[in-house]
């Protein structure tokens, strides 16, 4: 399969990512972020793991535990408090310098080179990011701020070490247990922190079942099995896509409009999209192809 297509699929996942913002205040009711990510993470891992029908033992049910930690548990707790301490702009911003930390952890646990150009994109696409959501005057809190830098390191280290520990199973397989484990892990917290979920009707149902089997399952194999044929620097600069499919979304589905600043920040972040993906075809940091 050609690095083009790879790419391509790769790059759905945060696109659809864009749209969990929108399904989960428009379909789901309000209150109940880590029952929502437990329901989006474990239902899609224990149908991976049914249609896989292979489970991890020794060293990579660890791995598998720590992986689900970092790429599910902590991250989307950290970003749920995030999303409660900061405006959306402010805590988007802050989590967009998670494609510079893929660069130098991908050098450090990985021992890849880091083009220059590519850093640059990575810079470009954080003020692209910052102009497209960020609204003047938006209020800062120490607190939320930690919990998005949190989140983004996490999400940086799991997305790594998803390269690094390369299992000899299917992406299909490995997808499965990362998801199962950070739904996993996720299920008491829910359980303990939040009330019980009230009966859903037809649309929150519909909800639920998007997020799951596309905003998991699909997107998580897509992205896992790109990050073992590209390499995480390759992919990490997509996540930019997010912010742009959600602002997209929110155009055509919720009447919003688009500012001139908005605009530049859009065309600001594809274009550090394709010079970061210029810069690693024709650079070093390319990984080789992992298991299939």
């Amino acid at each position: 399969m050609s690095r083009s297509l790879d790419l391509f699929l790769a790059a759905l996942a945060p696109m659809i990512w864009g749209s969990t913002y929108i399904i989960t205040t428009q379909l789901l009711p309000d209150g109940y972020p880590m029952t929502v990510a437990v329901l989006r993470a474990l239902p899609a891992g224990l149908l991976l793991l049914l249609l896989t029908r292979q489970l991890p033992h020794g060293v990579w049910l660890v791995r598998s535990i720590v992986l689900g930690a970092l790429n599910f548990s902590i991250f989307w707790w950290l970003l749920f408090v995030a999303a409660y301490q900061l405006p959306g702009g402010v805590a988007a911003t802050v989590g967009a310098i998670q494609p510079l930390i893929v660069l130098y952890l991908s050098k450090w646990l990985l021992g890849q080179s880091t083009p220059q150009a590519a850093v640059i994109a990575g810079i470009a696409g954080l003020l692209g990011v910052a102009l497209l959501v960020l609204s003047p005057g938006a209020a800062l809190d120490g607190m939320g701020v930690l919990a998005a830098l949190g989140g983004a390191i996490s999400m940086a280290f799991g997305t790594v070490l998803t390269r690094k520990w390369q299992p000899p199973v299917p992406a299909l397989a490995f997808t499965s247990w990362q998801l199962t484990a950070g739904g996993m892990l996720l299920l008491p917290v829910a359980l303990f922190a939040e009330p019980a979920l009230p009966p859903l009707d037809l649309n929150a149902v519909l909800g639920v079942l998007y997020l799951s089997l596309i905003g998991g399952a699909v997107t998580y194999f897509f992205w896992f099995r790109g990050i073992a044929r590209l390499g995480p620097a390759a992919l990490a600069p997509l996540g930019f896509l997010s912010p742009i499919a959600a602002t997209l979304l929110g155009l055509i589905l919720l009447g919003e409009t688009l500012s001139f600043l908005q605009g530049s920040g859009m065309v600001l972040v594809l274009a550090s999209v394709w010079l970061g993906q210029h810069a690693l075809r024709n650079g070093a940091l390319v990984a080789p192809r992992g298991p299939r």
